[in-house]
């Protein structure tokens, strides 16, 4: 993604550079933490543009994959991902965590982003009675409101907090709709190892979004 527009907006910060994967295990976009997210809200409070840096590395991915489904274009969805993070900069000094997580907050102003977005489109005009209108009628899904964009993405950044046995299996149950034997099945663990680990990902899941995320 180009973030040019951020480089030049922000003299002196620099978007981060990818981290090279070690062995077979890939590096993971995590929200940090509780010390490590405290340092950044300093950070950004303070104008530091490394907790920039930072800020965009642990959450640019959430957010842009957030804006992709919202908005249903490339194009546009990185250039209000770029217009997110220049307003995480401006109002960084105003954030309040006592209001709730950091990674909330990004993720509120990147809803606030994409409705914007979408109020600016000038629909075309359609013929209700026409083929165009039935087949439109037919693409509508409810479940692609930003609201349950922004759940959905937020127990994403959730899931990724876990460890990787645990985040696997609920993925799988969740998000691929695999029963408890299906993934059992397709990974070749015990059943009774795969329900484990969903009691234990579900267990941990809860305690953060009670936490806060």
């Amino acid at each position: 993604m180009c973030v040019s527009s951020i480089s030049h907006a922000l003299p002196g910060w620099a978007p981060p550079v990818a981290r090279p994967v070690i062995g077979r295990r890939r590096e993971r976009r995590e929200d940090p933490p509780a010390d490590e997210a405290g340092g950044l809200v300093a950070g950004l409070r303070r104008g530091d543009p490394d907790a920039l840096t930072e800020i965009h590395r642990t959450f640019g991915g959430a957010v842009l994959g957030y804006l992709r489904g919202a908005l249903r274009d490339g194009a546009a969805a990185e250039d209000v991902h770029q217009d997110v993070f220049l307003e995480v900069w401006r109002r960084g000094p105003s954030f309040d965590p006592a209001r709730g997580s950091l990674g909330t907050w990004i993720m509120l102003i990147a809803r606030s982003r994409a409705i914007d977005h979408l109020r600016k489109r000038i629909p075309e005009p359609i013929d209700p009675s026409g083929p165009r209108a039935a087949t439109m009628q037919q693409e509508e899904d409810p479940s692609a409101s930003p609201d349950t964009l922004i759940e959905r993405w937020r127990m994403a950044v959730l899931i990724a907090q876990l460890p990787d046995e645990e985040a696997r299996m609920l993925r799988m149950r969740f998000h691929d709709g695999l029963s408890q034997s299906e993934i059992a099945e397709r990974t070749g663990i015990p059943l009774g190892t795969v329900k484990t680990y969903m009691v234990r990902g579900l267990r941990r899941l809860r305690d953060l979004m009670e936490d806060g995320g």
